[in-house]
């Protein structure tokens, strides 16, 4: 029998429901069923449903384990500090010699070929398991952290 649920305020539902919701597209876009990933995360398929729904009934282990299972982790941050990225500007066009790792990327395109950054995040997140993070010099860091910034949500979907 589940946990009776503990009194939660309004903006904590939402951002559990929130949580559950992107839990359950991130399995659903990498075509794991609620069986196999509840067995990955060591859950029943009933307690990874009721992780999908937001229940705060359910224990921070199983939500972690949840997490790990789909490859995605919980990062903690303040909401009132300012990310690096905020202060980087987003370039309206990126030309792929000005970044390496990119341009190993697009190697069949121009070298002198201009993308939009929703183009060259596109290349970064389909692509990324081939980009040597170690080899981004900072310039190339600090773009792809503002494109995730500003126009991934907030993350690199990789």
């Amino acid at each position: 029998m589940p946990a009776k649920t503990p009194p939660v305020e309004m903006l904590t539902a939402a951002k559990l429901k929130a949580l559950g919701d992107q839990l359950r597209t991130r399995r659903k876009r990498q075509k794991v069923s609620a069986v196999a990933a509840a067995e990955a995360a060591g859950l029943s398929r009933v307690t990874l449903h009721r992780i999908e729904r937001g229940e705060p009934s359910v224990t921070m282990g199983a939500y972690m384990n949840a997490l790990a299972a789909l490859g995605l982790e919980l990062v903690l941050r303040d909401p009132q500090a300012r990310e690096p990225s905020d202060d980087v500007e987003l370039p309206p066009a990126i030309v792929l010699d000005d970044y390496p790792q990119l341009k190993r990327l697009a190697w069949q395109l121009d070298n002198a070929t201009v993308l939009t950054p929703a183009e060259a995040l596109a290349l970064y997140e389909r692509n990324w398991r081939h980009v040597d993070a170690a080899a981004l010099d900072p310039r190339e860091r600090a773009l792809v952290r503002t494109l995730a910034a500003r126009l991934g949500g907030g993350r690199l979907l990789v």
